[in-house]
């Protein structure tokens, strides 16, 4: 809520303020942020930056916008962040009770179909999700982008939010399959850099995952944070 005296009457207070004024359409929860990911030669590459935004009210800089679904599977946020953050924490359920049944974890496919079939279900009914499902299985490292009308895509390059085709056009500068870690990590790390600074409802810290491959004993994911 907001950190306001009266959170309950705030959105009506700041309408009436505004509808007369310079900004009618103060109001108008435009939501926003820039998510990213790429495969490469050493795994994934997960780039989110960690603003919140609700049109011009920032309700927060330090938004988490990877889900770390389990060691081996990662899920990014962009649209409404109830909505995004309530079904894939339910998605980590759904993938833990797979684990309990099959003794073995479940696979990237698996995991985004689980995921568009949710959005699918709930398909016109107002849900605000862009996603991607990243990871490691038997088959190596694989992308998914699932969105709220339940389709569903695997690829090697996504960039999903308002903030995407800013963040696209650095993407498509730099990326390829045969990066090093450093070259990736640097790459994913400017292209939400970049973006920020071009769609006002992207911002706070750039958060940097990397999936490597997996070693026994050893989770493949690592994260960096930066400032921009």
């Amino acid at each position: 809520m907001a950190p306001v005296a009266n959170p309950k009457t705030f959105c009506l207070d700041i309408k009436k303020t505004n509808e007369v004024l310079t900004a009618p359409k103060l109001m108008d929860f435009r939501k926003g942020t820039t998510t990213l990911g790429f495969v490469f030669q050493g795994g994934i590459i997960i780039a989110v930056d960690s603003r919140a935004s609700m049109g011009s009210y920032i309700g927060s800089a330090t938004v988490k916008k990877v889900i770390e679904i389990n060691d081996f599977l990662l899920g990014t946020m962009a649209g409404g962040a109830a909505d995004c953050s309530f079904w894939e924490r339910h998605l980590n359920r759904l993938c833990r009770m797979h684990e309990l049944r099959e003794k073995e974890r479940i696979s990237v496919a698996a995991a985004s179909k689980l995921l568009a079939n949710i959005f699918w279900q709930y398909r016109g009914q107002g849900l605000s999700c862009g996603t991607m499902v990243a990871g490691w299985d038997k088959k190596g490292p694989s992308l998914y982008m699932v969105d709220d009308n339940g389709d569903r895509h695997k690829g090697n390059v996504f960039s999903v939010g308002s903030g995407s085709t800013f963040a696209y056009g650095v993407l498509d500068t730099g990326y390829s399959y045969d990066l090093t870690v450093e070259e990736a990590v640097e790459l994913g790390r400017r292209s939400i850099y970049h973006a920020t600074h071009r769609d006002g409802a992207s911002g706070g810290v750039v958060r940097v995952y990397h999936a490597g491959e997996p070693s026994v004993g050893r989770s493949p994911v690592g994260t960096w944070d930066w400032k921009p």
